[in-house]
């Protein structure tokens, strides 16, 4: 396994390996019995080129086999006897829309197509169903009710972000499923980091208020450094949710290129991450 390059000497994710796929998990999330969940890496599929290895998406070019067969090893590893047929997947375009995913929907990014689009969050309380977000940056936030046994997965880049997607997410949850935020458990998933995270003037006007201290001047004039792991853990909180109920990651993306794909460092020659996570 390669070795991460860490941004805190405490570990709050840990590799993980099932066959040749190596992946990233919450131990706190392991805890909680009705669920099971991953963070992929780039380790351990069969996509080649620059989108090697384990590439999930179906848009970017890659031979549809290659990006199949690396669904099924997550299947493999989410267990209960999975299939392709049980993904449900984002359609990202950068919003803060969730959809409240049901039955009907499952298999829709995989073997069926997606009737819907920009939707860059899902909520679920079924079992079975595997929630999907794809990412090369930009955090997936994990949601668990533990009393009412929902589920949600956001896809928080700025944009998401700036418009308290995760609070809108865990909205939802309380209008279908009665989830109160102070009993969830939530999840940061790798990103990049605030160090590698420089931005413009437009994007620092819109964080430079509501969402406490999470701009730093960048090391060039004209650049500010975004800490979209402080951005979303403070709408949590403000959302209700519990602060020591919130896992930040201490994993940069942009720091281990070799290990995860990256917009900053590959540019549009790459693949594309995912976080998985399902009622078992």
């Amino acid at each position: 396994m390669l070795k991460i390059q860490r941004k805190e000497a405490k570990s709050h994710m840990e590799l993980r390996k099932n066959g040749e796929l190596e992946y990233l998990v919450f131990p706190e999330l392991e805890k909680i019995d009705f669920i099971k969940h991953l963070f992929s890496t780039r380790i351990g599929g069969v996509s080649k080129g620059h989108f090697s290895q384990a590439n999930f998406s179906h848009t970017r070019g890659d031979d549809n086999n290659d990006v199949d067969e690396n669904y099924r090893r997550v299947a493999q590893v989410l267990g209960h006897g999975r299939t392709l047929d049980d993904f449900v997947c984002t359609y990202q375009t950068h919003t803060t829309n969730v959809k409240v995913v049901t039955e009907e929907d499952r298999g829709k990014g995989t073997v069926r197509d997606r009737e819907y689009t920009d939707v860059d969050g899902l909520i679920t309380n079924v079992p079975g169903i595997i929630l999907t977000t794809f990412h090369a940056d930009c955090p997936a936030v994990y949601i668990v009710d533990p009393v009412n046994k929902a589920i949600g997965l956001v896809h928080s880049g700025w944009r998401g972000t700036y418009g308290r997607i995760s609070a809108v997410a865990l909205n939802k949850m309380n209008e279908q499923y009665g989830t109160k935020p102070e009993d969830t458990i939530c999840c940061i998933s790798p990103s990049i980091c605030q160090d590698c995270y420089e931005v413009s003037d437009d994007v620092y006007n819109n964080f430079k208020e509501g969402f406490g201290n999470v701009v730093n001047p960048g090391k060039k004039e004209g650049k500010w450094q975004l800490d979209l792991w402080g951005a979303i853990k403070n709408t949590l909180t403000d959302a209700g949710v519990q602060y020591n109920n919130i896992i930040v990651t201490d994993i940069c993306t942009c720091c281990n290129p070799q290990l995860l794909f990256s917009h900053r460092v590959q540019g549009e020659n790459r693949g594309n991450l995912a976080a998985f996570m399902q009622i078992v």
